[in-house]
């Protein structure tokens, strides 16, 4: 049909973000049952999501004929009332992801630059190709961001900097006050974009209120796919000074964000119960899985998020064991880490799956 002619030149070239397989993929490709595989790849929460955010949703189902909230009223004045700042300062985004694509639509263009590490969220360089810019990849030290390195990387060509802490895939994370002075070095030109998706795994998250009220140019970005178990739901939402978060509100799509999702979200982010058991459950997760592997031989990283990161001689076959055996993980080929994998950590069966799978592959020497 030769579509391609047609299309923009930089989609022709426009990597394609693979997630992890579903467990209904999974299942039948491999003749298992449903409830016999265990997805640890995409970092979900094992527990669900949030019992107060399900009888929100329950009490919306009524209403399903009429659109959305397009400016998210309630919402915002939710996470205005967690975080202390004004609803103005705060963007609602069908995902995290869309939020990063938005700053994409309002900086990003040919003749820019967007400054990241090398092994950060694939879904930044994605972004930034499609809108002609120049990903410009700053190796890590220790697996974690090297702020002094990205730093050097400026120019003026530079308009964004994404730095996650805790950062996917490594699980690493940076100091607050690393992260401060990093805000605090930065030009006029450039936008420091801190992606805390995981920050609520943290006994205390880095707080870069006072950055931005002083001024300096800063968005953070959270989720609710994470903690807060609504990764089907798609929403996640940015704080940044209200001049910023105008500039988003323009190139945002109306009705973006769904009904079900707006309650959702407004109903888990004061479920501290729900999340403080996850908290906890996570890393009593987090010190079994590290203890069970590094036992038997695997050099493995707790990090701070909601995964371990190990590594093994090649992480697709690794992966692909697994999955025979129903367990999905998540290989790095795509962060050029081919000898590493991504586990995330799951409820307590799940991990004893996996550490007994491990076990057998590594006695029959595969992987």
């Amino acid at each position: 049909m030769e579509y391609a002619n047609l299309a923009n030149a930089g989609v022709l070239g426009q990597p394609v973000y693979e997630p992890g397989k579903p467990i209904e993929v999974v299942a039948r490709d491999y003749g298992l049952k449903i409830n016999e595989v265990a997805k640890l790849a995409s970092n979900e929460n094992p527990f669900g999501p949030s019992p107060l955010a399900l009888a929100a949703m329950q009490s919306k189902l009524g209403q399903l004929q009429l659109y959305p909230d397009a400016a998210c009223v309630e919402l915002r004045n939710a996470i205005a009332s967690e975080h202390e700042i004004v609803p103005e300062s705060i963007v609602i985004g069908n995902g995290s992801n869309e939020l990063i694509e938005l700053l994409g639509h309002v900086f990003l263009g040919p003749e820019t630059d967007v400054v990241m590490s090398a092994q950060a969220f694939i879904v930044y360089k994605l972004v930034t190709q499609l809108f002609g810019a120049k990903a410009i990849e700053v190796p890590m030290v220790n697996l974690t961001h090297d702020l002094h390195a990205m730093r050097e990387a400026v120019t003026e060509k530079t308009r964004l900097i994404f730095v996650a802490s805790p950062n996917n895939p490594t699980g690493t994370s940076n100091t607050e006050s690393d992260l401060l002075q990093f805000a605090h070095s930065l030009p006029k030109h450039v936008i420091l974009c801190v992606d805390e998706a995981y920050a609520e795994y943290l006994e205390r998250a880095p707080d870069l209120r006072p950055t931005i009220a002083a001024g300096h140019k800063v968005i953070c970005l959270r989720t609710f796919s994470k903690i807060y178990g609504l990764g089907g739901l798609r929403i996640g939402y940015g704080y940044a000074d209200p001049e910023l978060i105008r500039l988003l509100q323009r190139v945002r799509q109306p009705f973006n964000v769904n009904s079900l999702a707006q309650v959702a979200a407004s109903a888990a982010i004061a479920d501290k119960d729900f999340t403080n058991k996850c908290r906890r459950e996570n890393e009593l997760g987090r010190k079994r899985l590290c203890s069970g592997l590094s036992k038997l031989g695997i050099k493995t990283y707790g990090g701070c998020a909601n995964f371990v990161l190990c590594e093994v001689i090649s992480g697709k076959s690794f992966s692909n064991e697994l999955l025979k055996r129903g367990i999905i993980i998540r290989p790095l080929n795509v962060y050029n880490m081919p000898n590493y994998v991504r586990i995330s950590i799951g409820r307590p069966d799940e991990n004893e799956k996996l550490l007994v799978a491990v076990e057998e592959m590594l006695a029959e020497k595969i992987g």
